[in-house]
């Protein structure tokens, strides 16, 4: 499949520290892409610039084919990027069914706006009630965020995302601080919303990787130490080395 994201040299530097470091990055269309490494090895800065939240100090990024660098996010995500943050970003008075119809009317020319009348939010019932019933949540459309768990508060800014219907999705430690079952749980829709897009992820948990990816690339201070399959990687002694600390770790 054709690449609907890439990078060429792409270099990010804070008062001179290279977080990023000459970069090239390849995501396949339609593809679960996953990026990994040890703490401080340059995966959410890379992020960040990908989604226009970062200005690259040098390098190039390309989105559907078209350079981006140095775009707003609003640019980019008009390109049909959504994201998760790695910490909940979501309104805790709002319920899920508000904060989902409030992503429907952000593509329309309403735009996010929290003054809207509910005559003019119900037009996008159907479609939100649609979107939290594929994360799940339906059972739960009109209840506070704040008195959701936290695995359905990180299902529920999926359901957001998805409601901006974008080609590539990318998820900053989608599992990050849930339990056993909330992971497997995640990894499954995960699984069932890369149906017909892109996924790009940064991730820990490296059964959740080779759960979810179909090629993965490991960073290591800031620089691709390798890329390929999971079954390839786990079994590369610099990776065992770097991020996994062990051979018997990658088992």
């Amino acid at each position: 499949m054709p690449d609907i994201v890439s990078t060429t040299a792409l270099r990010k530097e804070f008062r001179g520290f290279a977080a990023v470091r000459d970069v090239d990055l390849r995501v396949a269309e339609g593809s679960i892409h996953a990026l990994v490494g040890p703490n401080g090895a340059g995966k959410t800065t890379l992020f960040n610039m990908l989604t226009g939240f970062l200005t690259p100090s040098a390098g190039r990024i390309e989105i559907a084919g078209k350079d981006v660098t140095g775009e707003p996010p609003e640019r980019i995500a008009g390109l049909g990027v959504a994201r998760s943050f790695q910490i909940t970003t979501l309104f805790p008075a709002l319920t899920a069914r508000d904060h989902v119809e409030l992503a429907l009317q952000a593509k329309t020319t309403l735009g996010w706006r929290f003054w809207r009348s509910d005559k003019q939010l119900h037009r996008f019932r159907d479609r939100a009630e649609e979107l939290l019933a594929s994360v799940g949540l339906e059972k739960v459309a009109d209840v506070a965020v704040e008195a959701l768990a936290y695995g359905r508060k990180r299902a529920l800014e999926l359901a957001v995302a998805l409601a901006l219907d974008p080609r590539v999705l990318l998820l900053d430690e989608p599992t990050a601080g849930m339990g056993a079952e909330d992971i497997d749980g995640t990894v499954a829709l995960v699984r069932r919303v890369a149906n017909g897009r892109t996924v790009v992820l940064v991730e820990h948990n490296m059964s959740v990787v080779a759960s979810l990816a179909d090629r993965v690339t490991v960073l290591q201070q800031g620089s691709v130490l390798v890329e390929g399959p999971y079954e390839e990687v786990r079994a590369d002694p610099r990776v065992i080395t770097a991020y996994l600390g062990a051979p018997d770790a990658a088992r």
